[in-house]
C-alpha cells in the first residue's frame, strides 16, 4: 500500500480524476516531448462524456505548451479504466512521434500498462483488522503506526494538508455569489455560518457542518485549491468534521494532524483494496469512502478506541453503499455539493454511535470495503459518473453537455 500522501493531493478542483488527473498526465507528457509542435488527446468513456462539466479539456489544453486537439469517445472505453487517455505527440511535419495510454484512476493517481502493482508499496499490511492485530502485539495506536511508517517529513505533509483545508473553508466562507457553470448555483456556505452563529444548542454542529463542507465544495466547484480527501468531489467531508473540532471545541493541530493520519489510512485502504474512483464504483468509492475517512478521524478526535474507530469508519462507509454518481449536465455540483454537507453530518453521528458503544460490531470495515467494490461493479455504467442515468437525466435545463 503506498504512502497516504499518495492519496492527499493538493490542486485544483472541481474534479481530481478528470481535471487532476489530466492535468498530471500532460504535464509529464510534454515533458517528455519537448520538441512537440502540437499535441492531439483522445479521452474516453466517462472522460469523454463528462469531461466538459470537469473542465477536462480545459485544463489538458492549458497544460500543453503547443496547439492541441481534444478528441471524445463517448462510446469506447479503453481496458484498464473508464478513465482512459491517450496522448499523441507531432512533430512540424505533423508525423507522430510518440503516444501514451493512461488513466486517471481517482484522486489524482495515474496508471499505464507499464504501471507494476506494489512498486511504491511501504505499508506491509492492507487491511485493518490485520493492522488492528499487529498494534495489539506490538502497541500503539492507529495514528502512531502512520507515523512509524512514513518518513520523517510526513506530518510537515500533514501540516500542509491541513493548511489547504482550512484555507478552502475560510476562503468558502467568505464567497458569495454564483457557481461557475450552466446550472448557475447560488453559493450556500456563507448563509449557513451565518446561521450556525444564530443557531441554539441543538441544531449548531451540524449547521456548522453543513458550512464548512459547503464552502469547501464550492470552492472546489469553482476549481478553487483543495485537498482529495480522497477525491475533489468528496473534499469537503473530512475538513469539515476536523475544522468544527479546531474551531469550536479548539482542538491542537498536533491532534487535528494525528486524526488527519488516522483518516487517510482509511482513505488507502479503501483505495488498495477497491477504489475511490466514481468512473469505477459510483459516488460510494467517493463520498461514501470520505464519510468513513471522517468518523475514523472523528472517533480518534473523541478519544475512541482503535476498535471504535474501526466500527465509525465501518458505518460511515456502510450507509453510503450503492450510492451513485450522476452528475446533472457533468459538473462537480448537483448532487455532488450537497452530499458532502450530508457526508459530514453522517460522519459525525457514526463517530458518536461508534463511541457510544464497545466497539464491537457484525461486519468488519474490511467486508464492507469489499462489499463496496463488488456493489461499484454491479452498478451500470449510466450510475458511475456518466451523467447517463439517474438525476442527471432529469433534463431540467434542456442541454446536452455531451454533443459537440
Amino acid at each position: 500500500m503506498e504512502s497516504i500522501k499518495e492519496l492527499y493531493k493538493i490542486g485544483n478542483g472541481p474534479s481530481s480524476s478528470h481535471t487532476m488527473g489530466p492535468k498530471f498526465a500532460a504535464k509529464k507528457f510534454a515533458k517528455k516531448n519537448p520538441n512537440a509542435k502540437s499535441f492531439k488527446v483522445i479521452l474516453y468513456g466517462s472522460l469523454a462524456l463528462t469531461g466538459r462539466g470537469h473542465l477536462t479539456d480545459f485544463i489538458i489544453k492549458k497544460t500543453l505548451p503547443k496547439k492541441t486537439e481534444i478528441l471524445w469517445k463517448q462510446d469506447e472505453y479503453l481496458p484498464l479504466h473508464p478513465n482512459g487517455m491517450i496522448f499523441q505527440a507531432y512533430n512540424k511535419n505533423n508525423e507522430k512521434i510518440d503516444e501514451w495510454e493512461v488513466y486517471s484512476i481517482g484522486g489524482g493517481a495515474l496508471i499505464d500498462r507499464d504501471t507494476k502493482p506494489g512498486k511504491k508499496d511501504i505499508y506491509p499490511i492492507t487491511n485493518m483488522l490485520d493492522i488492528i492485530k499487529h498494534l495489539e502485539i506490538e502497541g500503539g495506536t492507529l495514528w502512531e503506526y502512520v507515523y512509524r511508517i512514513e518518513n520523517d517529513e510526513f506530518p510537515k505533509y500533514l501540516k500542509k494538508v491541513w493548511d489547504t483545508m482550512k484555507s478552502a473553508i475560510e476562503r468558502g466562507l467568505e464567497s458569495d455569489g454564483t457557481i461557475p457553470g450552466i446550472l448557475k448555483l447560488r453559493r450556500k456556505a456563507p448563509s449557513y455560518f451565518v446561521k450556525a452563529n444564530m443557531q441554539n444548542k441543538f441544531a449548531e454542529d451540524d449547521t456548522y457542518l453543513f458550512a464548512y463542507a459547503l464552502a469547501v465544495s464550492e470552492e472546489n466547484a469553482s476549481a478553487g485549491k483543495v485537498v482529495t480527501a480522497p477525491t475533489c468531489g468528496s473534499s469537503g467531508i473530512l475538513p469539515a468534521v476536523l475544522f468544527l473540532f479546531y474551531k469550536k471545541y479548539e482542538f491542537s493541530e498536533v491532534r487535528i494532524l494525528k486524526a488527519l493520519a488516522v483518516a487517510g489510512l482509511i482513505g488507502n485502504l479503501v483505495k488498495e483494496n477497491a477504489s475511490i474512483s466514481g468512473a469505477d464504483v459510483g459516488c460510494q468509492g467517493e463520498v461514501g469512502t470520505a464519510c468513513a475517512m471522517a468518523a475514523g478521524a472523528c472517533a480518534q478526535l473523541l478519544g475512541g478506541t482503535t476498535y471504535q474507530i474501526e466500527y465509525a469508519a465501518a458505518s460511515g462507509l456502510e450507509h453510503h453503499l450503492g450510492l451513485t454518481c450522476d452528475p446533472i449536465a457533468g459538473l462537480v455540483q448537483v448532487p455532488c455539493i450537497e452530499r458532502n454537507a450530508f457526508g459530514a453530518q453522517r460522519a459525525f453521528d457514526s463517530a458518536l454511535y461508534a463511541i457510544h458503544s464497545d466497539g464491537r460490531h457484525l461486519v468488519p470495515f474490511d467486508n464492507v470495503v469489499e462489499v463496496m467494490e463488488q456493489t461499484g461493479h454491479d452498478l451500470p455504467s449510466l450510475y458511475k459518473e456518466t451523467s447517463l442515468g439517474g438525476l442527471a437525466t432529469l433534463g431540467v435545463l434542456g442541454i446536452d453537455l455531451k454533443k459537440d
